[in-house]
């Protein structure tokens, strides 16, 4: 049974109870280069993304019904595999990075910081964003499932 803190907490903003801002758990700051993107901001991009994508598919595929969901899987492999961002994160100012990992003894390690998230991360990444639901579903730090699952985060550039 929930106690009345915890759903209180919950319907403030903060269903973790912590009092924290989104990021906090991540070692992120708070605003600035290297926060969290905000809902907006990837919205937007995404926008962009899709678009683009739908325009190539037209071009190069006459209509095929999937074909705007195969070229933007290829893209999101490839440029956020390697440059960390697609061309609506580009435009909007945001990049995706590893995500910070919480050690045995509670203490953050912050990957290295390279062009990009890599391969495998990028693959788990876009296949689960394609399905779309597990992008929708967040967690406390406004991460979607497909960036959990990838061990990434999308923050401002």
């Amino acid at each position: 049974m929930a106690s009345r803190e915890e759903i209180g907490s919950w319907l403030e903003g903060d269903p973790t109870g912590s009092g924290g801002r989104s990021g906090d758990r991540l070692g992120l700051p708070g605003s600035g280069p290297g926060s969290l993107a905000t809902v907006l901001r990837r919205a937007v991009a995404l926008m962009i993304d899709w678009v683009a994508c739908l325009a190539i598919a037209n071009v190069f595929f006459d209509g095929a019904a999937l074909a705007p969901l195969a070229v933007f899987a290829v893209e999101n492999l490839l440029l956020v595999s390697t440059v960390g961002s697609t061309l609506g994160h580009r435009i909007v100012g945001i990049r995706v990075r590893r995500a910070p990992v919480r050690t045995p003894d509670g203490s953050l390690t912050v990957p290295a910081q390279g062009s990009g998230p890599g391969f495998v991360a990028g693959a788990a990444r876009t296949l689960l964003l394609c399905l779309v639901i597990p992008a929708v579903v967040w967690d406390a730090d406004g991460r979607g499932m497909h960036d959990r699952a990838a061990a990434t985060v999308i923050v401002r550039a």
